[in-house]
């Protein structure tokens, strides 16, 4: 049953209540807001109605005999075949088997469109995902937020949506410092200095290629000794390692030896220190940038956090206009706490510098005045608590806290067999986002990132993910797929065509249970892509892939498409024919819906395997 149809179901139950409020059974302000489902048993028909239970106590009836009142007063209509009340009053709606069928004229008419629709359209929204510091490659981390988010944005765009992806540049701030006094070592070092490289700096082979770029290009131009460098700052952290190999700091604090560095480093470079800041961002944001299109995620807008340094002061001084800062021990603090945050939070520092968080605020009002209706954030679960301080300075700022939406998504765990891949960006040691992909491809990745709900941890299985069998739940699907084109190659090896008049003309012989399933399954693609995008669950698509190949290879693996007697060298008779130009209709239906829905979880739909 089309979406149409699904729709002119409604307006006649819609018909029946205005029916039964003019004769006084049910009030004449009562709001139907029953639902219309598929159903799961094809013995209760097509679809399933609450409609009667929900109007009960208005009606200040026993559910049953309102069903009763209902059934009778719905209009006739040419695609209902039969109306039962099963169970506590559920309408139970059989549909006859033009109408049955009418799902695949529409997959035929719209094709790579079956299933879109425009029920949003002209509301605009923003996908802020991914949003790593540029200050190392993408690890397997970054790469479900990457394909989570992307596949929420195309299933937004699906259903109408005019969507913006984007991707917050964290290009300021202390990491950033961190990354340039970190390449700023490693050209010392290429340039003859003895160092000793800080714990707390960038290790990974990456800083030291962007130090031999730049010395390449610059030579020893901006070379200072290592004592000037290190002079007057504290002692970095010393560590003791046990049995176990837990480390235990024993002498010295990083963090402050590391920020030592980084104030000799710009006062000795003055103005050359942006050379080792801007090199690094650079390089990096390109890789980040390469990797995420290779992996077919792509954004509409890279967001620089230097281009809201100039907001910042003023969204501030609103919040203080309007009573929401205030001043202690030095510091400026926004009163959070007055819109539901656990405490209040520190907006600008006693040394007069502004925190992140007031570089957030300044960020998410910069987005609603952009003018978009909505506002998702796809984060990682480490945020959770960042959550309501942002809520709270929209409220603050006037600003519904409702068009904001926050994904938190979880972490994934890297197996290797038994061993589980320990990752950490500050020491190099990780399994980027492009290794994981060398090793079990695109589709493979993009598909286990999302194929479960974000709030729940993935166990990514290398294993598994490169096998090629019905455990393998993408390959599974992408079989699918190909074994319809398969079907059609063989076609032609018997000089034999698809003919889908015929196809149409014998949709009729369709009839076989698993075949009733197949169609039934298809005409709910629609309403499981609405699902999937009005709740930001791509997993409800990759679940209804998963059934409708398995339902499909079952299908196939019973009923043969091509005659036996092909194969045979035998000319097939007319009834075989027939029924194998339905059956191919079926298949590509079914191909096509396969395809569609890959296409927007960006995986591809081959033709052979």
């Amino acid at each position: 049953m089309s979406q149409a149809q699904i729709d002119t179901l409604a307006s006649l139950f819609n018909d029946a209540i205005q029916t039964l409020q003019a004769d006084g059974t049910l009030p004449s302000d009562w709001q139907n807001n029953s639902q219309i489902t598929r159903t799961k048993d094809l013995s209760h028909g097509d679809f399933a109605s609450n409609i009667a239970l929900t109007a009960a106590k208005a009606a200040k009836a026993n559910p049953r005999q309102l069903a009763e009142k209902i059934v009778s007063a719905l209009p006739d209509n040419q695609d209902i075949r039969q109306v039962e009340i099963a169970g506590p009053g559920f309408i139970n709606v059989f549909l006859n088997s033009e109408a049955k069928f009418s799902v695949l004229d529409d997959i035929f008419t719209l094709q790579d469109r079956f299933g879109l629709s425009n029920q949003f359209d002209g509301q605009k929204v923003q996908v802020e995902f991914v949003s790593a510091n540029p200050t190392s490659s993408l690890h397997v981390g970054h790469g479900r937020g990457a394909a989570f988010g992307m596949s929420v944005a195309n299933l937004l765009e699906a259903i109408g949506y005019d969507v913006t992806r984007e991707y917050y540049v964290n290009d300021a701030g202390r990491q950033m410092d961190i990354l340039a006094t970190s390449t700023y070592l490693r050209y010392l070092q290429l340039n003859g200095e003895e160092i000793t490289f800080p714990v707390n700096a960038y290790q990974g082979d990456y800083v030291s290629d962007i130090a031999q770029t730049l010395k390449t290009q610059h030579g020893d131009s901006y070379v200072h000794s290592f004592a000037d460098v290190a002079k007057d700052v504290p002692e970095d952290a010393k560590f003791e390692i046990n049995a176990d190999g837990e480390k235990t700091v024993i002498s010295g604090d990083k963090e402050a030896h590391i920020d030592g560095l980084i104030a000799n480093s710009k006062s000795l470079l003055g103005d050359s220190y942006a050379l080792f800041l801007n090199a690094a961002l650079s390089s990096i944001l390109a890789d980040i940038k390469d990797d995420l299109n290779d992996f077919g995620v792509s954004y509409e807008c890279w967001f620089s956090e230097r281009s809201i340094d100039s907001e910042i002061e003023p969204v501030l001084q609103i919040l203080d206009d309007k009573g929401y800062l205030y001043e202690k021990d030095g510091n400026i603090w926004f009163k959070s706490t007055d819109f539901g945050d656990e405490k209040d939070r520190v907006v600008r520092r006693a040394n007069g510098q502004s925190t992140y968080f007031a570089s957030d605020i300044a960020y998410h009002k910069n987005k609603f005045d952009r003018g978009f209706d909505k506002v998702i954030n796809v984060w990682g679960a480490d945020h959770h608590g960042y959550v309501p301080r942002v809520k709270a300075a929209l409220l603050a700022l006037g600003i519904d806290a409702e068009r904001l939406d926050v994904v938190l998504v979880q972490f994934v765990a890297l197996w290797r067999g038994s061993e589980k891949v320990q990752m950490s960006s500050r020491s190099g040691q990780f399994v980027t986002l492009r290794e994981l992909r060398a090793e079990v491809g695109n589709d493979a990745a993009r598909f286990y990132y999302v194929a479960r709900k974000p709030e729940v941890h993935v166990d990514f299985d290398l294993k598994l993910a490169k096998s090629q069998s019905k455990d393998n739940q993408v390959y599974y699907i992408q079989y699918a797929h190909a074994r319809v084109c398969r079907v059609l190659e063989k076609l032609a090896t018997y000089d034999l065509t698809v003919d889908d008049a015929i196809g149409l003309a014998h949709q009729d012989l369709l009839s076989a249970p698993n075949e009733d399933e197949l169609i039934k399954l298809l005409a709910g693609y629609p309403a499981t892509l609405l699902r999937a995008a009005t709740g930001y669950e791509p997993h409800v698509l990759t679940n209804y892939l998963k059934e409708l190949a398995a339902l499909f290879h079952g299908w196939y693996d019973t009923n043969r498409i091509l005659p036996m007697s092909l194969t045979s060298g035998e000319t097939p008779s007319q009834d075989e024919l027939d029924l194998m130009q339905a059956r191919l209709r079926l298949s590509k239906a079914v191909r096509q819906v396969l395809a569609n829905g890959l296409s927007l979880l960006g995986l591809s739909a081959p033709s052979s395997m």
